[in-house]
């Protein structure tokens, strides 16, 4: 099973690659996509979601679809969107969000 912290990798890897593609590759911080944070609290929200954070920005998004149900990333927000969209994230997400279930009742 995936754990956040490779999903944090995955998405910190694909938001690199996408922009070293970019004309404006210089000005692209790096350093931010260190501090990318993925998590999921059913015990505030039963809905299936997964929260992001890149740097002070923060977004929660539905499982299903990948609509943004609150918060903003800004430009980034179009990254997290086609990471979204790659071949297997969505069931690794929706494995995690199992398992935070499972987790919130054995609480």
């Amino acid at each position: 099973m995936a754990t956040f912290k490779d999903m944090e990798d995955s998405l910190r890897n694909f938001m690199i690659q996408e922009q070293s593609d970019a004309h404006n590759v210089k000005s692209v911080n790096l350093a931010k996509y260190n501090n990318i944070k993925i998590w999921m609290d059913p015990s505030k929200d039963p809905n299936p979601h997964f929260i992001i954070r890149i740097s002070i920005s923060e977004a929660t998004f539905a499982l299903s679809d990948c609509s943004k149900q609150n918060g903003g990333l800004g430009y980034e927000e179009r990254f997290v969107l086609k990471w979204y969209g790659r071949m297997g994230i969505k069931e690794k997400l929706t494995e995690l969000w199992n398992f935070a279930e499972k987790n919130k009742e054995d609480k």
